[in-house]
């Protein structure tokens, strides 16, 4: 059979901007955002604060735990969510009842977080908001390729981009001025989710899935989700490879930014609170200069791949620079320069994986 798709190198034409693709792409935004609101203020600020309060003599040790274990889950949770959407039938569709069930559950599973009162508790309780939380993630990522057609991905992608920056950037700000209040906290970022992911599921009502053919499960299909055979597929490996490491190198160091900024730079606890807002601003500034234009402008010229290149380079440009200059300017410089490079990634990449 001869294939139709188009070469990396032609622009295809765009089909127009429908009203509905317009409330998806304005929803979206929103919704996106919130969830990773969550993601920043909690990894980038509060659970750091509030292990150190729990246990000031083992925060990293506390920390690393209670991050690692909820990262496990969420390995977990977000492919298999994916894959129990895909096979919901009902009314409503088969994705939005899984994200307004992961967004309530989420918000209470957020209220248990800011009640704990030792490590164990805190551990249990993240695990649970990762995994309510992927179940709204994994549904929302599949928006793109559910209703969005392929020349179009490049402005949605920038769309679900910025929500990501903005909210992990946001997230930070607001959460480190919500420390102490962790109860409080948690609870307005809860309350976000639920909002916007709701509103999201109303104004882009779903077609319903209830007449659609289910096709048989079978474990194994199951456990091939987390295997693809990088021989048989290498340009879904490679782009996997190069998500995998970019947000590796940028996790390292915004999921300590709080404890980097005290035991690195060697600000006090006062100090560094009042700094991780600084840091997360000035990297919102860099990636919003970006991130709007990568992803429509790929679009226009037919390809994405240069984009990420050069996306990676200045991400790593930007890490470089506390190596060598350890100093809340030298952390400052780095938020702004790494958020450049991470604007430009976040608005391509979702549509080169697509």
């Amino acid at each position: 059979m001869t294939s139709t798709a188009p070469t990396a190198g032609d622009a295809p034409a765009r089909p127009p901007l429908t009203p509905a693709l317009r409330r998806v792409l304005v929803t979206l935004l929103p919704a996106n955002l919130s969830v990773f609101c969550v993601w920043g203020a909690t990894t980038g600020v509060m659970l750091q604060a509030q292990v150190e309060a729990i246990d000031p003599a083992s925060k990293e040790s506390g920390y690393a735990l209670v991050a690692g274990l909820g990262a496990a889950v969420a390995l977990v949770a977000q492919p298999v969510a994916g894959i129990v959407s895909d096979r919901t039938r009902s009314r409503f569709g088969r994705r939005a009842p899984w994200m307004v069930a992961g967004a309530l559950v989420g918000a209470l599973m957020l209220v248990g977080l800011g009640s704990a009162s030792t490590v164990l508790q805190l551990a249990l309780a993240w695990c649970g908001v990762q995994l309510a939380l992927n179940v709204v993630q994994g549904p929302l990522s599949a928006v793109l390729p559910d209703r969005v057609p392929a020349s179009r991905r490049g402005a949605f992608s920038s769309a679900m981009g910025l929500g990501v920056l903005v909210g992990m950037i946001g997230g930070q700000v607001v959460g480190a001025a919500l420390v102490p209040h962790f109860l409080r906290g948690y609870a307005v970022f809860g309350g976000l989710v639920v909002v916007a992911v709701v509103a999201f599921v109303l104004v882009n009502p779903e077609p319903s899935s209830a007449g659609a053919p289910r096709p048989p499960f079978r474990a194994a299909d199951l456990l091939r989700t987390f295997w693809v055979n990088p021989v048989a597929h290498p340009d879904f490996a490679w782009a996997f490879t190069g998500r995998f490491l970019l947000n590796t190198g940028m996790t390292l160091t915004t999921t300590y930014s709080y404890f980097l900024l005290q035991d690195y730079v060697g600000l006090d606890r006062g100090e560094a609170l009042a700094t991780v807002p600084v840091v997360a601003g000035v990297g919102a500034v860099g990636s919003i200069l970006t991130t709007p234009f990568a992803g429509p402008l790929s679009d226009r010229v037919g390809r994405r791949r240069p984009f990420v290149f050069a996306a990676a380079a200045v991400v790593a440009l930007g890490l470089a620079i506390p190596l060598a200059w350890p100093t809340v300017p030298g952390i400052v410089a780095y938020a702004f320069v790494a958020g450049l490079g991470s604007g430009m990634f976040q608005a391509v990449d979702t549509a080169l994986i697509t």
